[in-house]
């Protein structure tokens, strides 16, 4: 009876909390259905290739439904290249030797280039070695014919005291299958770099968007129930004057968070940096600013601190995708419409470009400042949201 009693109370306070049930039984709904259009569209990613003064017959190999080919008349300056023109890799030739520098900043597209590579060049073996056989199966053929023919002259000539002699001819030359020798370099990372790797930066910047929000919104949900928030409303301080304290006071620690994730990064994981590092710590601190506001916003609609876990799913969980680990360019149309509404993907774009890529700050000054309008959005938001609270 004990027992009953108690699944009675558990199961009446849960049907009355329909938020608890909507996030339960929709959210992964919602979230398999975004993990489905994203997956089966990974499929269609295009990497773009440059070349330069490369064999027309590898080239045109080369050229595939997951490449783009792009043709250039000089073959210096590969790394200017790959940068001014986002390829995945640049190759050129000399001497029968290709020479290909891999951007590496997108595992999957560094896959796809060396994938492609190979296939051209064995395919173009393969095609010079059946060419090969051809010609070989036709110079037997000739011989054969020409020794039916003599056999043929020497049974004629039997009554001749001198017998004819016919006259060899040379086997037709072949074309040689072609050998390149591939020397590959890297702009980030090397050979041996893996996924994390690669994507440590958008990580990075995410660990730090994550904890910061969660810590934040839970923070001001004390504040909220425990009455504080209440009683510091009831006195003559100004609205923006409380979440400008609040986002001070939090943005503090959120700095220092944000000093230890990066530094710590740095020197345990060894993480390759094209960019400034200088750079990398603004775009996390910016990052961290969203994440407070955005915590602080979103604890309003929250009663508990279960609840605000729940709004997890809802809005943490689907910016990860659209943040860089899945290439955003390959994903279907309504899709990256849909990633421009998050702040972590102009966030995890600057980090991807600074450090994989190498870019400065002003070429990143766009994502910094869409960052940092969805923080004074939120601020003013916030500010908005705590009329509903004031009662004097």
């Amino acid at each position: 009876m004990r027992i009953r009693a108690i699944v009675h109370r558990v199961l009446r306070e849960m049907l009355r909390d329909k938020r608890t049930l909507a996030l339960m039984f929709l959210a992964p709904l919602f979230i398999l259905t975004l993990m489905f259009f994203l997956f089966e569209d990974s499929s269609t990613s295009v990497a773009k290739i440059g070349v330069s003064h490369v064999n027309t017959n590898l080239v045109k190999t080369l050229k595939t439904k997951h490449t783009e080919i792009a043709t250039f008349k000089q073959t210096s300056g590969a790394t200017a290249k790959i940068r001014n023109h986002r390829l995945a890799a640049f190759i050129s030739q000399k001497n029968g030797k290709l020479t290909v520098t891999y951007a590496n900043s997108q595992p999957g597209d560094t896959t796809i280039v060396k994938q492609t590579l190979q296939g051209a060049v064995t395919k173009l073996k393969v095609q010079r070695l059946v060419a090969a056989t051809k010609a070989q199966k036709q110079a037997l053929t000739q011989q054969s014919r020409q020794l039916k023919a003599l056999v043929a002259q020497q049974a004629a000539a039997q009554g001749q005291s001198t017998p004819t002699t016919a006259k060899k001819k040379a086997a037709p030359s072949v074309a040689k299958a072609p050998s390149y020798a591939v020397t590959s370099h890297y702009l980030y990372g090397s050979s041996s770099s893996t996924f994390f790797d690669t994507f440590l930066p958008v990580l990075l910047g995410f660990f730090v968007f994550f904890f910061v929000f969660l810590i934040s919104g839970i923070s001001l949900l004390n504040e909220r129930t425990t009455g504080t928030l209440t009683r510091l409303l009831a006195t003559p301080v100004r609205r923006g004057e409380i979440i400008t304290g609040y986002l001070i006071g939090y943005g503090i620690f959120a700095v220092i968070q944000t000093l230890i994730t990066v530094t710590f990064a740095l020197t345990v994981f060894n993480i390759h940096m094209l960019g400034s590092v200088w750079v990398i710590l603004l775009i996390n601190f910016l990052l961290a600013m969203v994440a407070l506001s955005m915590g602080i916003f979103i604890s309003t609609f929250a009663n508990s601190e279960f609840q605000m876990v729940q709004f997890i799913p809802i809005v943490i969980v689907p910016q990860v995708f659209f943040s860089g680990i899945i290439s955003v360019t390959a994903m279907p149309d309504w899709l990256q419409w849909i990633a421009h509404i998050f702040p972590l993907y102009y966030g995890g774009e600057a980090l991807m470009n600074v450090a994989t890529r190498g870019d400065s700050l002003g070429a990143v000054s766009g994502d910094l400042w869409l960052l940092l309008l969805f923080a004074v959005a939120f601020t003013a938001l916030n500010v908005v949201g705590l009329k509903r609270y004031r009662r004097v």
